[in-house]
Formats: C-alpha cells, structure tokens, sequence
C-alpha cells in the first residue's frame, strides 16, 4: 500500500467529487440535517470546497484521507446559494446555506496569523486503521507553523483523540453539549500542539 500526502488544489478539479465523496462519508453523522443520502451529500458539498485548504492522503493513487488546514480568517467552504438550492430543493438549499455560512464559515475566537487550525481529519471507511490519517497528520505536522490546534471533537471519538495525542497534541479544552444523550457524546474536545513547548 502506497500512501501519498498532498494538497487538493495540486491534484486537480476532476478529484474534487472523490474528495467531497470522503469529507461527506466521514461526517455524515453531522452533515444529516442537508441529506442522509451519501451520494446527494458529496453532490452538495463538492463544489463548495476551497481545494487549497484541503490535504489529501492518496492510497495507490486514490483519495483516502482528507484534512482542512486554514489560519486566521481563512475559509474552507464557499457555499453558493444556488448550487445547493439544485442539489437540495429550493427552500431545504436556502436553509441549509444560511446553516453552512454560519456555522462553518469565519474564524473562531482566537484564531490568528501563526495558529494552524487542522479540522475535518476522516478516513474513509475502507482505508481505516491503515495508518493513513497517521501519515497525512504527520505531514500536516511538517507545515511551517508554531502552534497548531483540533477543535470540536467528539469526546467519543477515541481512535482521532488517541492519534491526535500520540503525536503531541494535549487537551486545550472541554466543552459540555446539551441533550448529550441524545446527541451521541456529552463533551466537544479541543486539542493543541505548540512547536516551541514540546521541543523544549
């Protein structure tokens, strides 16, 4: 098995469905409320995606693992009203806009210049417990950057927080949801990896 890191943007438009097809996999659990259909979900999200902050791990040449890498006010997705109305119907694409714009776009509180936010890290379902997220983080590691940080993971979520902490990265932060039984897990964790602290 061949693992290859790199970024979306350099391998080109016509990965950008394979792409959103692993993003949208991965995070179907939150991305419900805009379809439960996996294939409509990739169709919504595919065009949205800003390529260069996207990092791919290739397994024998195909998208297998997928990371965000933003800093600052830097954005992820760029929704457009209309393309999700076509994908999704008129009124569920309106709703599902306003939703994507405010809940996964602008920077969060104490985003800055020199603070490398890594999100949306998921294998997909056949490449997992492979070493392929392993390898794509290790490289995410590797960005010229001093301090970088996880956000909102699911305190259920032990393989990525077990990953996250066997490559250096500690707990920041701990932050209790509401309807926790409902929702599956009853915490969002934050995790952070200074360069300058660890090395010293």
């Amino acid at each position: 098995m061949k693992i290859e890191v790199t970024r979306a943007d350099e391998l080109g438009e016509e990965y950008r469905h394979q792409i959103a097809e692993v993003l949208t996999q991965g995070f179907a659990e939150d991305f419900a409320f805009f379809s439960k259909d996996a294939d409509v979900l990739a169709d919504a999200f595919a065009p949205m995606l800003i390529l260069e902050r996207f990092h791919i791990a290739l397994v024998d040449g195909e998208p297998a693992a997928v990371a965000v890498v933003t800093e600052g006010e830097q954005a992820c997705f760029k929704p457009d009203r209309h393309e999700l109305q076509r994908v999704l119907g008129p009124i569920h694409g309106m709703i599902s806009y306003r939703i994507i714009r405010s809940q996964f776009m602008g920077a969060y509180d104490g985003a800055c210049d020199g603070l490398t936010e890594i999100a949306f890290v998921t294998t997909a379902p056949q490449h997992q417990g492979k070493g392929v997220a392993t390898a794509l983080m290790r490289r995410l590691l590797e960005l010229p950057s001093d301090e970088f940080v996880l956000r909102d993971i699911k305190d259920t979520n032990t393989p990525a927080l077990g990953l996250y902490a066997k490559l250096g990265f500690t707990e920041t932060q701990r932050r209790r949801i509401k309807f926790a039984k409902r929702a599956g897990f009853s915490a969002y964790v934050s995790m952070g990896l200074n360069r300058a602290k660890a090395d010293a």
